[in-house]
């Protein structure tokens, strides 16, 4: 039975203002989720732990073993902040500069508030590397979650940021390049306490591995290649359905010698899964590649700058 498309609604129609207002109010939840999720990694384990793998949080830690705690992490990262951020408004505009901005007073407050109702001496455990792995399990599913956001925590991640607009660089690299410096002065920071900066120097490398593959798995989407005899229908699922386009090549079978279509698109993954459905049972013969793909630049998808 030929496919016959549903009634839905057209995806390039301009957003009305209810549903402006609905997706910054969900873009907003999901940013203090993120921020929430890093101030508690900050402040339970990398904070007693001395560990410096980035961010204004590390160089916190530093300049607050300098003045001999006189002023604590906290209170260095709030001042770090306010001067990243007005280097983010002139940088990227006034739309993440909001973003960062609230995530950066929410992730200030929340370590603040941390500090007054859970003061802590020292580690929580005796598990460093337990910790450290906490540390940057925590800062960077939450800075990912961020930078999905098109926000940021603030500090060396506007930096990180900076280093992608203009080198194109892949951000885990650049948080790499942007907080390396931190990672090695801990070292001569805390010299009676050297694995401080191995940890570190680890650390710093597994964050930046795992905020690229965090990001990679939130735009990840899928390529389809489909060689078929069943054109029309196919093409009109993904048109008229799914709302996508397609780019159709004819081709020959090197066996056969046949004359087929073969279809490429590029679906999100709920998407993927009902276009599978779909050719299973209009076309069980369709022989169809599907591969992931993160980087995809183009009309109805994260354009990659």
């Amino acid at each position: 039975m030929p496919f016959k498309p549903k009634e839905m609604p057209d995806v390039n129609k301009p957003k009305t203002k209810a549903q402006k207002v609905w997706g910054e109010i969900l873009s907003y939840f999901i940013i203090t989720i993120g921020t929430l999720i890093i101030a508690v990694g900050i402040y339970f384990f990398k904070f007693p732990n001395h560990f410096s793998v980035g961010g204004v949080s590390s160089l916190a830690v530093l300049l607050s073993k300098l003045f001999n705690y006189v002023v604590t992490e906290s209170q260095i990262m709030a001042i770090a902040n306010v001067l990243l951020l007005i280097v983010a408004l002139f940088v990227f505009g006034k739309n993440f500069a909001i973003k960062t901005i609230y995530s950066t007073i929410l992730l200030s407050v929340s370590t603040l508030v941390f500090e007054k109702i859970v003061p802590l001496d020292g580690p929580i455990t005796d598990q460093k590397f337990l910790e450290l792995i906490l540390t940057i399990g925590a800062i960077a599913i939450g800075s990912a979650i961020l930078f999905s956001q098109n926000a940021s925590s603030g500090g060396t991640d506007v930096i990180a940021m900076i280093i992608k607009k203009f080198s194109g660089a892949e951000i885990g690299t650049a948080l790499l390049i942007s907080d390396a410096l931190m990672a090695v002065s801990s070292g001569f920071i805390f010299p009676d306490q050297p694995e401080i900066c191995l940890y570190s120097i680890v650390g710093l490398v597994l964050k930046s591995f795992i905020v690229d593959n965090v990001i990679d798995g939130f735009n990840r989407n899928k390529y389809f290649v489909i060689v078929t005899n069943k054109e029309k229908e196919v093409c009109e699922y993904i048109n008229d359905f799914l709302h996508r386009g397609a780019t159709i090549s004819k081709c020959i079978g090197s066996y056969t010698g046949e004359e087929k279509s073969m279809i490429a698109t590029v679906l999100n993954r709920s998407q993927a899964g009902m276009l599978k459905k779909f050719l299973k049972e209009t076309d069980p013969t369709a022989f169809t590649v599907i591969t992931n793909s993160s980087d995809i630049v183009g009309k109805g998808f994260r354009i990659v700058s």
